[in-house]
């Protein structure tokens, strides 16, 4: 995984998948990710996180993903920031409204491997823009 991941900054100039760490105590508690999808425009970035368990629920992610709002549209100037979560997933609707994204839209996707449990709902995806968020950072 990780030449997988030293490639995201190369290709995309700093952009990429990072650490988290717990300030406390050292321990890594998750991954979090702000990059251009394969098939996307260079300009809509994809914000994400995936942590372990005993890290959930204790604002790692609602603050991540706020630092990254902010990087993304005041250091890389891009236009559109999304992420997406399956739609059972209500905690994840929670920290991208706490990071200050709103709702986009529902749709379905096929998963690679496979269907996982909850696949049959959908997803969702949300999303903040350069122009909605620009004012809040002054």
């Amino acid at each position: 995984m990780l030449p997988r991941y030293l490639a995201y900054y190369e290709r995309h100039g700093g952009l990429g998948k990072w650490a988290a760490v717990e300030k406390a105590t050292g321990r890594f508690v998750g991954v979090f990710k702000l990059h251009p999808t394969e098939s996307g425009p260079p300009e809509d970035l994809e914000l994400g996180y995936r942590f372990h368990r005993a890290a959930w629920g204790k604002g790692y992610a609602a603050e991540s993903s706020f630092a990254l709002l902010r990087k993304a549209f005041t250091e890389f100037g891009v236009q559109r920031v999304f992420a997406q979560a399956m739609t059972v997933n209500r905690g994840s609707w929670r920290v991208m409204e706490k990071a200050g994204q709103r709702y986009v839209q529902a749709f379905f996707r096929d998963w690679p491997g496979g269907p996982i449990e909850g696949a049959e709902r959908g997803d969702v995806e949300y999303a903040a823009t350069r122009e909605e968020r620009l004012a809040q950072y002054s």
